[in-house]
């Protein structure tokens, strides 16, 4: 991603949204929190998304770094998995 400025929003729905700042367009990422994660989080739904993002976004910066062959076309095929 480029030096540009971004938002983090809170959308109608009460997802925790990534967008370009000033852009009304489709945000970049989306958090949804569970009804369940929500009693725990409670107030303090929007630091933990912003703590998300800013890990995200500091992983896409150093993509080549965890997989320096990360460009290179190859077909993958969706998994899902559990992250502990």
């Amino acid at each position: 991603m480029s030096s540009e400025t971004f938002e983090i929003i809170e959308l109608a729905n009460g997802d925790v949204a990534l967008r370009r700042a000033g852009h009304k367009e489709e945000p970049l990422v989306r958090i949804h929190f569970s009804d369940e994660s929500l009693q725990f989080l409670r107030e303090h739904k929007i630091a933990i998304a912003r703590a998300m993002l800013e890990a995200g976004i500091e992983a896409v910066q150093n993509i080549d770094e965890i997989d320096p062959e990360f460009h290179e076309e190859e077909e993958l095929e969706p998994v899902n998995h559990t992250i502990h």
